[in-house]
């Protein structure tokens, strides 16, 4: 007879398992690269604490052509994925990705690493990504603490971007911005790649096997154990009264997948928030054929360089 130990709670795999002594282990997401220059695309990285309290850290990416300009560039903030629980801004994933982007769209970019459930669960990833966000803000003079956020940075062009839990935090932060200013940053627009958005009914055409819905309730709820369900606004932000009248920008690109479980939620944000109250723009991209962050684990496929071309094209397109 198995010890409460060693049995399972929710197998995750190939993400991961909980036991029920309250153990995570994380089967992907768990190697780190260090920062530095990427042969590749020339993009220079370093990683900066930006909370002693929390001791999290951010890796900034800057093009190798910043050096020789006198111009200032858009700045990314980036918030990865990986359903709150796995991967890191240090991963080997997440690191390329970011190389390629920055080298693509000639951009500033700052990815940002949060705390992850179980261990620390929400709010605890939103409350650290919006103190990554008020740090970086805090260098729009150019009088803050790290030099190449004060030299190379256009506050004046801030876009938030991020995949699956990513996004939906890119999402919420875009809200929060508009209810507490951050002196001196701009946020232009924001970039949603396969949004980890969720409600207890399926929309359009969505997956309605009840072992597929309980697995994303299941995920949710080990994302964020005190929720109140499927509905809860964090996860289901589409169907609050409120949704869109209070979104901190004047862009937003939606990038979905054709095969990902996910992807309705993504044509359903789209479509509500061009009803909403908000006034912007909203552009669509979706792949054919293909699943879940694809772009990331097939990073040289036609669909993820068309999309990476797109995610760099949206932010050049909004220069002030």
């Amino acid at each position: 007879m198995e010890s409460a130990a060693s049995e399972i709670l929710i197998d995750g795999a190939p993400f991961f398992r909980l036991y029920k002594d309250g153990r995570i282990k994380r089967l992907s997401g768990t190697e780190n690269v260090p920062p530095g220059l990427d042969p590749k695309t020339n993009v220079e990285s370093k990683d900066v604490l930006y909370s002693q309290e929390i001791a999290q850290s951010v890796r900034i990416y800057v093009p190798g052509t910043v050096v020789t300009s006198a111009q200032k560039l858009p700045l990314l903030v980036y918030f990865h994925g990986g359903g709150f629980c796995i991967e890191s801004a240090f991963s080997p994933t997440y690191h390329n990705y970011l190389n390629a982007l920055v080298a693509e769209a000639k951009i500033v970019a700052v990815s940002v690493n949060y705390r992850r459930s179980p261990e620390h669960p929400l709010p605890a990833a939103y409350d650290d990504s919006w103190t990554a966000l008020k740090w970086v803000a805090s260098h729009y003079i150019g009088t803050g603490p790290e030099q190449w956020l004060n030299h190379y940075v256009d506050f004046a062009n801030v876009y938030l971007s991020g995949d699956s839990a990513g996004a939906n935090v890119s999402h919420h932060l875009a809200v929060k911005i508009t209810n507490e200013k951050l002196d001196g940053m701009n946020l232009v627009g924001i970039i949603l790649t396969h949004p980890f958005f969720w409600g207890k009914e399926p929309v359009g055409d969505e997956v309605k096997k009840p072992a597929i819905r309980a697995k994303m309730d299941g995920i949710w709820r080990l994302a964020y154990p005190t929720t109140s369900g499927s509905d809860d606004p964090w996860i289901n932000p589409i169907d609050d009264q409120s949704f869109g009248r209070f979104l901190g920008c004047k862009r937003v690109l939606v990038c979905v997948a054709e095969k990902d479980v996910m992807r309705h939620r993504g044509w359903y944000y789209c479509e509500k928030l061009k009803n909403s109250e908000w006034g912007g723009e909203v552009e669509m991209m979706e792949a054919q054929g293909e699943d879940h962050v694809f772009h990331l684990n097939k990073p040289n496929c036609p669909n993820a360089v068309a999309m990476l071309k797109k995610v760099a094209e949206f932010i050049n397109q909004g220069k002030a």
